[in-house]
């Protein structure tokens, strides 16, 4: 939802532009849902990021703590 200084915030979808404030209450409260869902499957993905990296550093260590098979 691209927003410049002073113009209103507008939301824009298959084509179309709407001004937000312009939307119905419930259009409104669904966009906000959208963004907080937007914001939680960033941090999830954060998150994700973070075990995935854990993972591949336990799993070298693990490795490197094997037993040599010589």
């Amino acid at each position: 939802m691209p927003v410049t200084k002073n113009e209103e915030p507008t939301l824009t979808h298959n084509g179309k532009t709407y001004n937000v404030s312009e939307l119905s209450e419930t259009a409104q409260k669904q966009l906000m849902n959208v963004k907080i869902a937007d914001n939680e499957i960033r941090r999830l993905q954060m998150q994700l990021a973070i075990a995935q990296t854990a993972h591949n550093a336990y799993q070298q260590a693990l490795i490197e703590a094997l037993p040599s098979q010589e």
